[in-house]
Order: C-alpha cells, then sequence, then structure tokens
C-alpha cells in the first residue's frame, strides 16, 4: 500500500519548466491584452459621435438641445432600453431597430418632399438618381459645428424630425401590437418628443460622415442603400484577413496538439472507490446545497420568462388569446429572462467554488459557514429586488428617466439591467465571495511549498498533488471574476452611449464569456484529479495552456461587439483579427469530449458522476457548435454589418450561453450534490430526461427557428436594408410567420427538460429522486492513493 511518507517530494514551490513557460505566457498575454483594450476605448472616446448642445435649423429656432438627448436616452432606459427594439443593433429583436427605422423613415420623407405631386415612385430612373445624389449629400454631410456645439439642419430635414417624433410619441402612446409595446407604454407627449430627439441622435451618427471621414461615426452601419450605407473598405480587408488568421490558427494548433499528444494520457492508478464519498462535507459546504436548489427554481423561472418572450414574437401583446401585456409588458420578460439566466449559472458556479475552497485547502476557516449564508441572503436581496424595480420602472411607475429609475429600477442594458443598487449589492457579494474563496485555499499554497507538498488528506480531498499552478489559477480567476465586474461602474446615468457600450461589454463579454470560463475550466480540474481520473500535471499544464490560448484572442476580441458604436478603423482591424482567433481552440473541442467519455469506462463507480460528465460532453458540442461556427457567423465585420441585431445573433446567444455555460453549470451541480448527498442511488430518470430534452430542444429551437429566420433576415438586409429585415412588414409575412412559430416545439421540448432538472433537485429534498430500494453506495477513502486495499465491491 503506498503512503504518505513512501510519496516522492516533490522540491519547493517550484513549476514545471513547462508551466512556468505557460505562466509567463499568461502574464505576457494578460498584460499586453488589456494594454490594446484600453487603447481601444481611448480611441473610441476620441472618435465617438459627439452630442450637440443644440440642433438648429436653416432660420436659427432651436429643435431640441443637448440635455432633451441625454434626457430622451434616459427615458428610454427606464422604459426597457435594450430590451424594447434595439439602438445601433444592440437589444431586443421584437420592435425595430430605432436607429435604422428613423434613419429610412427621414430618408424616404425626404425623397417624397424632393419628388413633389406624384412621389418618388413615378419618376423616371434618372430624375431618382438626381434626387437620391441629393439626399445623400443632404444627410451624410457632418454640419456639426464643434466650435459653438450646434448642428444645423436645413428646413426640409428639421420637418421630417417633427413628423417622426409625432410618429413614435403615438407609437409608444397608443401601443404597436406587433413590435409588442403595451397601449400607454410613454403617454406624455412632450417625453415622448425627448426620447425621440435621442433617436434621432443615433441616425444623425449613424448617417453623417464622421470629421476627415467618408464614413458615418457608425462606420456606415446599418445597411441603408438610400443614402450609400455600405461596407468600408476597412471592413472588407479586415473580415477577409480574420477568416486567413483564423486558419492559421487552426493549423497552428493543430500541430501543438500532435506534437504535445503524450498529455492526452491516460491514468494510471485510478482509484477503485469512489474518493469522493467517502469525504465527510464542512457546516460551510453543507450550506452551499442550498444555493444548487436555488439554482433550480431560477432555472425554470427563466425558461418559463423565455417561452413568454418567444411567444411576444408571434402574437404581439398576448398568450394565446390571452392579453398579458399589460401585466407583464415585453420589456420586463425579457429583462428577467436574461438576467435570470446570468443569476441562476452564476450562482452554481459561485456555489461550486464556495465547495471546492475548503476541500483544496484541508481546513474549515472561522465563520466560514456564517459567510456562505449572509452571502446566500444577498443573493436572494439582489434577484428579488431587481426583479420587482425593474417591473416598477418599466411599467411608469416609478415615473420616467429619473435618477430611481437608475438607482432601483433599470439601467435598461441588454444583460446589466441591474439598476445601480443592485450592481453594488451583488459587487459586494461578489468581494464576500472572493475572501471567502481565498481565506479556504489559502493553507493549500503554503503547503504547496512545503517538502511534502499538497496530496489529498482526510481534511482536504481535492488537494491537486503537489501542483501551485492549479491553485494559483483557482484564486486568479476568482479575483478576475470580481474585479471585472466592477466595469459595470464605468457607465453611468448620463454616458455617452459609446461608452456605455465599451463598458458593458467588459462586463458580459469578459466577466460571463471569459473569467467564469477559466474558473470552470481550473474547478473541473480539481474534481477530476480528485476523483482520480486526471494527473495533477496534466490538469495544471491543460489547464494553464487553454487558459493562454483562450484568452488570447478573447480579450482584444471583446471589440467585435463594438465594430459600429463609435469606434473608428484602427478598433476595427484589432477587433476584427482578434475575434477570429477566439474561436481557434475550439476547433479541438472534439478531442475534450472523447476524453470526458473515456472517463464513463475507467471503473463502475465513476457511472455515479455519469450525467454530470455527460453535461460537459455536452458543452464541448455547444462550444464547438454555438460559440464556434454560429459565433463565426456573425464575428467578422462584414458579416455583423448585415446581421447585428438580427436572430442570427440570438442564434449564438443561446447555443453558446446556455449550451456551453448553462450546461456546464448544470454539470458542476450535479458533481458538487452528488458528494454533498451520498448514500443510496439515485433516480435518474428525470436526469437523462433533463439533458436529452435540454440538448435536443436547444438544436431543435436553433435549426427549425432562430437559424433560418437569422437566414432570411440576412437575405432582407442585404437586399433591402436592415431596416426591411426589422420591420413588421417583412417579419409578419407569411414565411416569417411560420418560422417564428416553429421555435414553440423546440422550446416546449427544452421547457420539459427544464422541468425534469427541476423535479429532480426537489426530488432529493423529499427523497423521490433517491432510489427506495437501491443498494447503498459503498464510500472509498478519502486518501486516493490509499485505495490498493479493499476489493471493488461492485
Amino acid at each position: 500500500m503506498t503512503t504518505t511518507a513512501s510519496r516522492p517530494r516533490p522540491s519547493r514551490g517550484r513549476l514545471s519548466p513547462r508551466d512556468l513557460r505557460w505562466w509567463i505566457a499568461l502574464f505576457v498575454v494578460m498584460v499586453g491584452s488589456f494594454a490594446v483594450l484600453l487603447y481601444m476605448g481611448a480611441q473610441i472616446n476620441q472618435s465617438k459621435p459627439p452630442i450637440p448642445e443644440r440642433v438648429v435649423d436653416t432660420s436659427g429656432r432651436v429643435i431640441m438641445t443637448g440635455d432633451d438627448i441625454i434626457t430622451g436616452q434616459k427615458i428610454w432606459q427606464s422604459i426597457g432600453g435594450q430590451q424594447i427594439g434595439s439602438v445601433w443593433g444592440h437589444g431586443a429583436y421584437v420592435a425595430p431597430d430605432w436607429t435604422a427605422d428613423w434613419l429610412h423613415r427621414e430618408a424616404t420623407f425626404l425623397l417624397e418632399e424632393y419628388a413633389g405631386p406624384g412621389g418618388f415612385d413615378s419618376l423616371d430612373p434618372e430624375r431618382q438618381a438626381a434626387l437620391q445624389a441629393r439626399l445623400k449629400t443632404a444627410i451624410r454631410t457632418n454640419t456639426y459645428d464643434a466650435a459653438t456645439g450646434t448642428i444645423t439642419l436645413d428646413q426640409l430635414r428639421a420637418q421630417s424630425f417633427e413628423d417622426n417624433a409625432t410618429y413614435y410619441s403615438t407609437m409608444f402612446a397608443d401601443g404597436h401590437i406587433n413590435y409588442a409595446i403595451p397601449a400607454g407604454t410613454l403617454s406624455d407627449p412632450t417625453l415622448g418628443r425627448q426620447m425621440s430627439a435621442f433617436f434621432w441622435w443615433s441616425s444623425w451618427a449613424a448617417s453623417t460622415d464622421a470629421p476627415g471621414s467618408t464614413a458615418t461615426y457608425t462606420q456606415n452601419w446599418p445597411h441603408e442603400p438610400l443614402i450609400d450605407n455600405v461596407p468600408t473598405t476597412t471592413n472588407i480587408l479586415w473580415s477577409i484577413i480574420s477568416i486567413i488568421l483564423l486558419l492559421l490558427g487552426i493549423g497552428g494548433l493543430v500541430w501543438y496538439h500532435n506534437l504535445h499528444s503524450e498529455e492526452d494520457e491516460k491514468v494510471k492508478d485510478v482509484p477503485r472507490l469512489d474518493p469522493l464519498l467517502g469525504y465527510q462535507p464542512t457546516p460551510s459546504q453543507k450550506a452551499t446545497l442550498k444555493y444548487f436548489f436555488v439554482v433550480g427554481g431560477l432555472f425554470v423561472l427563466q425558461i418559463v420568462m423565455g417561452i413568454l418572450t418567444a411567444h411576444y414574437g408571434v402574437e404581439g401583446g398576448a398568450l394565446y388569446g390571452i392579453p398579458i401585456d399589460q401585466i407583464l409588458p415585453y420589456a420586463v420578460v425579457r429583462t428577467w429572462h436574461t438576467q435570470l439566466g446570468i443569476f441562476w449559472i452564476a450562482t452554481a458556479w459561485l456555489a461550486t467554488g464556495l465547495f471546492v475552497a475548503p476541500a483544496v485547502g484541508g481546513s474549515e476557516p472561522k465563520f466560514q459557514r456564517l459567510g456562505v449564508n449572509v452571502l446566500f441572503g444577498a443573493l436572494i436581496v439582489v434577484v428579488l429586488g431587481s426583479m420587482i424595480g425593474q417591473w416598477l420602472s418599466i411599467t411608469g411607475k416609478m415615473g420616467y428617466g429619473n435618477p430611481i429609475n437608475w438607482w432601483l429600477g433599470t439601467t435598461g442594458y441588454e444583460y446589466l439591467d441591474l439598476a445601480r443598487t443592485w450592481q453594488v449589492g451583488l459587487f459586494a457579494g461578489l468581494i464576500i465571495w472572493l475572501v471567502l474563496m481565498v481565506r479556504a485555499m489559502w493553507p493549500a499554497l503554503k503547503r504547496a511549498k512545503t517538502p511534502e507538498g499538497n496530496h489529498p488528506t482526510d481534511e482536504a480531498p481535492l488537494a491537486a498533488g503537489s501542483q501551485r499552478s492549479l491553485i494559483l489559477m483557482l484564486i486568479m480567476s476568482c479575483v478576475a471574476i470580481t474585479g471585472f465586474f466592477g466595469a459595470a461602474f464605468g457607465m453611468g446615468h448620463d454616458t455617452h452611449l459609446s461608452i456605455t457600450e465599451y463598458w458593458r461589454w467588459w462586463v458580459v463579454h469578459l466577466w460571463v464569456e471569459g473569467f467564469f470560463e477559466v474558473f470552470a475550466t481550473v474547478v473541473i480540474a480539481f474534481l477530476l484529479v480528485r476523483l482520480g481520473l486526471l494527473r495533477p500535471a496534466m490538469a495544471a499544464t491543460a489547464t494553464l495552456s487553454a487558459t493562454v490560448i483562450f484568452l488570447a484572442g478573447g480579450i482584444i476580441g471583446t471589440g467585435h461587439h463594438l465594430y459600429f458604436t463609435g469606434s473608428n478603423d484602427v478598433v476595427m482591424a484589432w477587433s476584427a483579427a482578434f475575434s477570429a482567433l477566439e474561436v481557434v481552440p475550439l476547433a479541438l473541442v472534439g478531442f475534450e469530449a472523447f476524453r470526458n467519455l473515456r472517463l464513463l469506462r475507467v471503473h463502475r463507480w465513476v457511472a455515479g458522476y455519469k450525467w454530470a460528465i455527460y453535461f460537459f460532453v455536452s458543452v464541448s458540442f455547444w462550444n464547438m457548435l454555438g460559440a464556434g461556427v454560429f459565433g463565426f457567423l456573425i464575428n467578422p465585420p462584414i458579416s455583423l454589418f448585415y446581421v447585428q441585431g438580427l436572430n442570427l445573433t440570438p442564434l449564438h446567444g443561446h447555443t453558446a450561453l446556455f449550451g456551453v455555460y448553462g450546461m456546464l453549470g448544470i454539470g458542476l451541480m450535479l458533481f458538487c450534490v452528488r458528494a454533498l448527498m451520498p448514500g443510496k442511488e439515485w433516480n435518474e430518470k428525470p436526469i437523462a430526461i433533463g439533458f436529452w430534452c435540454l440538448n435536443g430542444g436547444l438544436l431543435m429551437m436553433a435549426l427549425m427557428s432562430l437559424l433560418p429566420l437569422g437566414l432570411a433576415q440576412a437575405w432582407a438586409s442585404m437586399e433591402h436594408g436592415f431596416w426591411y429585415a426589422r420591420s413588421d412588414e417583412f417579419l409578419y409575412s407569411p414565411i416569417l410567420t411560420v418560422l417564428r412559430w416553429l421555435r414553440t416545439p423546440g422550446d416546449v421540448v427544452f421547457a420539459v427538460g427544464a422541468l425534469a432538472i427541476g423535479v429532480f433537485m426537489v426530488g432529493l429534498l423529499t427523497g423521490w429522486s433517491i432510489r427506495k430500494t437501491g443498494r447503498e453506495v459503498t464510500s472509498g477513502t478519502p486518501i486516493a492513493q490509499d485505495q490498493e486495499v479493499g476489493a471493488d465491491r461492485e
């Protein structure tokens, strides 16, 4: 029998030469990438469209002021903002993009006025071409005077503003069934005019040439043939370069993988019994169990909100004839849907961290259980408080555009809808979580410097050999998760839209899509190492290398969300190049899937983790399809120019966010609950139903509805202009209506899967999910190396 004394003693705190090289690479990637990302932010700050002090007509009459534009932005935010239509392509998909819609309405208004009696369509082609040239000159000529802060419009453009302002004020007062805007959304005509001023400004920035450029402030987005808003040369060039870089990157990664194929070596001396089932959870670990039950509840609630959101797209303000929009407007339902997705996934991962930390460190710090419970209470307050505040703000019960909307209601920005008070609360909770994680893991770092190193013990069953790298990576990811949510405070109530989008995507892309993935990768490595299914050295190196490769493209690749938000050619070039590299590591996810499936064959006891491992396998599949194929479908500038804000975006969003992070969250949850509730066998039928229905439903939703709908909209955008692809004229055509209804079968199957997981979690509390006649699961000793004694009794 192997004993602790007979183990080879590692050198004090030294990293292997290979790991040291990866750590240096990680440092270079982090410093270099964030330097470029901050430089890109400075470029956006310089090139962003100005907010004028006033807009006047040629007679000097003031049409609107800068305060009107800023106030209009605040009003738009308070009624849902990006959850009710979109601006600059970012937001919801049922109502129009207000930027593109305003621009097209203004352009057609001017053409009709130029044409006179009979209208534009009655003219011969030569006359139409002449009027279009006149229109292009009128709209694209930049009349902003930086010295006086004034934009001057000719009389016809001033008249078009009044016409559009009346149209939008009436729409938001009377409602629009096809756009899921309920009557009374914004009844005050003064407020409607101010919000129209904000819509006008977003359209002006998208149609007026930036100083010293032949492209608009939004790089000619949206596509509008009437004024030659077409892709720029920079757009086309860097789209081609990005594809070349993608091919080179995949080739290099395949070469590296083959060169280091020994890293896939099978683990020897696999434990004969389940190591984790012999571990007695600490009080703080037991306290994490309630987190996972909340995860199940939030998950089911998110799915319900998602079904309502999708149904609004086909029936406007009703649910199978029941008018629910006065109680639950579309903007409220969609806000809750997107926010709950982040809440339950993040909760699953944070709870996993709280479970893992004491098992890594080997001690239960004083007041650790109290901290876990306090954090749980804070989570409940933030979730419920934010949802109530969002409903009150969007339904107008807090007024419109007030500080109270910002502090207690909603910011109006997709995925970051939390009002400032709840953002502060969440940030404080993350700081508490970070402290709990670090103090619990700190003893492991100290042990790693000793001659004995970090070996599994009764108190520290997840200690990962002598590998400090995994512990350092876990702490680093925890610091990043906490710190990068702080980017949300870069956006204020009246921050310029370009700067708001810059910081918003720091949170959405870097926090959710970046460092949470690093955290999850490290946690999975700890679990598999402790189960004896992965060698510590291999786990450390693989985690480090994956992080370096992922962040090398992922940090600067954040900019692909910012192509058309006031950025310049420099930002587009950097963003296009590195967003292509984001896809490179996903080319080899099949190897990861086969590696995970292979784990099920090493010993019968591993079958207890079968469904958790299956969820990890599905993560690999959705990483390849959702994040890889569907992600690169929209990432290049030339593609995003036509499809940003169309249904190819939620195609990527659903399959990547839920397919990757959601499936991963469920897998981690099952792993932890298995260790926290050992004993009899589970009734795994609900998990099996949940697994296949979630994956099957998501695939049906993607292939039967979102993909064909998105491709149809892409054709409409290329052929006629972006405004047309989002218009009710196109979306409510017979074929498109059928495609939207085809979302229902996938949603139903997906909902069954979500309910099955929820039923299973409830069944753990009631005993229904435990086999009544099942055998007792044999617990292994916490020391994996000492399991040669004791035959496998299975």
